[in-house]
């Protein structure tokens, strides 16, 4: 006896796929038919409807199956008429005919007394001694008089309760997952920034919306003392759980590292660098933009490591580009680092970001991109850094209009004084 199943689509598509899908049962009266099928045996209706032709087809389904019955009311006149009221070759297999004996008898309706077989078992007939399997078969008549077979095997009851404890173990091993990964992100969001203290004229923010519950993109403000903020974004190639392990180590190293990183800009990177190339496999890598801004001199100094370009909107709205200064980190042993240097103004505003914003796709498969962003930059430059996160996040929802494909972090930095 084969171990029952519901719809198996196999997915090489070397067969086609195949199934019974209905078979007929003749009735008086579909209505009548239909109150007996659905509410006293708790069959589901499959179909209901009429043809053109003004004929109804009506069909229903045993809970548990993929054939359907098909309900005909046939002309009085007709040779299927007198099949109505016959023993039918349909057979119901359940895995307690007892229970369900006892859950029909209660419905009214018309069952035989249940009775126990042991049959020996078909596969292997040339066995010196066939092993015997226990049978239970009792017969029950629909509305009008149709009578079908019901029959229990011991290897059905055991191949069910086979397929319930896997479920079960399943959806508890995926309870159990979903409460580490729940973990996860709560673990990982404490390692974004908590507490933003004032830093002089400098009004900043960060924000990171993850794809998934945790995700690769990173962005941080690191207190470097005498007056200067480090601001970082990074992004880990990769997506999950091991770009989320990945971006913890990243920022580990960055936070040990950044005493140095006052002085010697250049010899913090490459001392980051060189843990992260240490600690990771050879195919993990980020991106990265570091900035170290000095509120007394207003300088801007930055390491861009194969990351997006940052923005500086000028007070003239002017637009400058923060490129590329390095490779990126973790991928080289052997890695340099030139720093760049730029000014944050009164009135000037910069802009890190990662690609989960450009890469935002609309209906169309078109990218939000470069020059929207700096577009919603300049529409919503008089809000506070806060307010202009909000905004452009609003901008990037609003185009994109779907799932979400990739993380998306932003930070804001805004100039104030005069």
């Amino acid at each position: 006896m084969a171990q029952p199943t519901g719809m198996n689509v196999r997915l090489d598509r070397q067969d086609p796929y195949l199934r019974v899908d209905a078979v007929n049962v003749y009735v008086r009266d579909l209505d009548r038919s239909l109150d007996f099928y659905l509410n006293k045996l708790g069959f589901h209706l499959a179909l209901d409807t009429r043809l053109e032709s003004g004929q109804r087809l009506v069909a229903v389904a045993p809970p548990d199956g993929t054939t359907v019955l098909r309900l005909i009311a046939p002309h009085p006149d007709s040779e299927q008429y007198k099949l109505i009221g016959q023993p039918t070759p349909i057979v119901f297999l359940t895995e307690d005919v007892v229970a369900k004996f006892g859950e029909w008898s209660k419905r009214g309706v018309r069952l035989r007394t249940p009775r126990l077989r042991r049959i020996k078992h078909p596969r292997d007939p040339a066995a010196e001694e066939p092993p015997v399997w226990g049978g239970v078969f009792t017969r029950f008549e629909d509305i009008d008089g149709n009578t079908f077979s019901l029959v229990g095997f011991d290897e059905v009851s055991h191949a069910l309760e086979a397929q319930r404890t896997a479920i079960a173990e399943k959806l508890e091993s995926e309870r159990r997952a979903a409460q580490e990964l729940e973990i996860a992100r709560m673990v990982q969001a404490r390692l974004f920034p908590q507490t933003l203290p004032p830093f002089g004229a400098l009004d900043y923010a960060g924000v990171c919306v993850q794809a998934r519950q945790v995700g690769g993109d990173y962005y941080d403000f690191l207190n470097l003392g005498q007056d200067r903020l480090g601001l970082v974004v990074g992004d880990i190639a990769g997506k999950g759980i091991a770009a989320a392990l990945l971006m913890a180590n990243l920022q580990a190293n960055l936070r040990s590292q950044c005493a140095i990183a006052l002085e010697h800009p250049q010899r913090f990177l490459e001392s980051v660098n060189q843990l992260f190339y240490e600690n990771t496999i050879e195919s993990a890598y980020a991106t990265l933009f570091f900035a170290e801004y000095d509120a007394r001199s207003r300088r801007l100094r930055y390491a861009n490591c194969g990351h997006l370009p940052g923005l500086v909107l000028r007070s003239d709205s002017r637009v400058d580009k923060l490129t590329s200064t390095a490779t990126v980190l973790g991928l080289f042993k052997e890695w340099d680092c030139s720093i760049g240097e730029s000014s944050l103004a009164p009135g000037d505003t910069l802009v890190l970001y990662t690609d989960g914003v450009t890469e935002a796709f609309n209906d169309r498969e078109e990218e939000f991109g470069e020059s929207r962003l700096i577009d919603s930059l300049r529409r919503h430059r008089n809000q506070k850094a806060q307010a202009l996160l909000d905004c452009i996040l609003d901008d990037v929802n609003k185009f994109s209009s779907g799932e979400q494909r990739d993380d998306i972090t932003l930070l804001v930095a805004k100039c104030g004084g005069t």
